[in-house]
This record gives structure tokens, sequence and C-alpha cells, in this order.
């Protein structure tokens, strides 16, 4: 089902229309500054195992998730002062940083290392969504078996079908990932330069 929402100023009636969805287990697909990504709340464990299923993706690979800001970052891992004044200039923005997970994290979102990868879009949809839900929401690419992103919300709701319960129709997205950056042990490392720059690495 495809449900258009102002990527601008999304109406807080259909933001409360997905969020009851999300709570009740659903699964979406949502625009985000980078490509549409695929995601459910992240408190719920059957939600989460249909994304894997949808994904085919092995267990042993966690998901991201998505925070509304450097705060609710702060509750779901361990920012040091570098890592913390380096996100604040960066954020929101099209970057996924890999951080030492909280124990307020699921344990199937956490690495063997105990590290996830949390996202804070520039993207209204998905910041209503997620103050309106109170908890992160997880993000995995809306991308074909070949790895192609999709990047209009009609291609996601044409491949993926009935798999998902709802595909929000934000307009186009840039179609490009996020940069992935590790800031573990406070070593800054660009695990994949994407939308994001990299230059103050």
């Amino acid at each position: 089902m495809l449900l258009e929402i102002n990527p601008i100023n999304p109406p807080q009636r259909k933001i409360d229309r997905v969020v009851e969805l999300l709570q009740r287990g659903g699964v979406i697909a949502y625009p985000t500054d980078t490509i549409y990504g695929i995601g459910c709340d992240i408190t719920n464990k059957k939600a989460i195992e249909r994304i894997y299923q949808i994904k085919q993706k092995p267990r042993h690979r966690p998901f991201s998730f998505i925070c509304s800001d450097l705060k609710n970052i702060s509750q779901y891992a361990k920012v040091s002062n570098y890592a913390y004044k380096t996100m604040r200039r960066l954020l929101p923005g099209p970057y996924t940083f890999i951080l030492q997970g909280s124990n307020q994290v699921p344990k199937m979102m956490l690495t063997k290392r105990k590290t996830a990868g949390i996202r804070v879009p520039d993207n209204p949809i998905c910041m209503a969504l997620i103050n309106a839900l109170g908890h992160p929401i997880i993000s995995t690419s809306a991308a074909t078996r070949e790895g192609e992103l999709l990047r209009e919300p009609w291609l996601v709701d044409d491949y993926f079908g009935k798999q998902l319960d709802m595909v929000i129709d934000g307009g186009q997205v840039p179609g490009e990932p996020s940069s992935v950056i590790s800031f573990i042990n406070d070593e800054p490392e660009v695990l994949r330069e994407g939308l994001g720059t990299v230059d103050f690495l």
C-alpha cells in the first residue's frame, strides 16, 4: 500500500497512521536523505525477523537503525567527546556511524563486537516517525537482489509488493548510500564512502 506524505511538512495524522502500523509490528518502506529504507520498530523482534526474511540477510549481519538526534543516539551507543563533536557537525545528514552499542540495543541488532550502525537522516518524514513512535526504526536499503538501490516509491512497492505492509511515498530520493564511519576506540575509519563527504577525516 502506497501512502503519500509531504516530504517537507509531513501531516501529523498520516505520521500517526504509520506509527500505529509500526506499533502493531508492521514493516514499512520510507524515504531518507540517501535511499528508500525498509524498517520497523527496533523493539519488535518479530518485525525484525520479517525484515531478515525479506532481505534474505544472514542473522550475524545486524541492520543499522535511525535515531532522532544526538541525545537519542547517546541512549543507544557510547559516544566519546571526539565522536560527539564530529557527529554534531555532520548530523542530520547522509552518514551511518559505527559505535559501541549500549544495553538499550536489542542483542540481535549488535555485532559480535557489540557495535551498532546508527543514522540521523536529514529527512522530515524519518524524524517525525521516530519522534512519534518514541523508538528508533530499523534501517536497511530497499534494494533488489542484484543490489540496485530503488529511489522511487512506486519501484519499491512494485518490487517488494505484499512483503511490506506500507510504502511511504515521500518522492524521489538521491539513490546513493550513506557514508559509513567507524568511531570504535576513538579511531575514525571510513568503511564506505557514499553521499556524505569524508574530507574532514
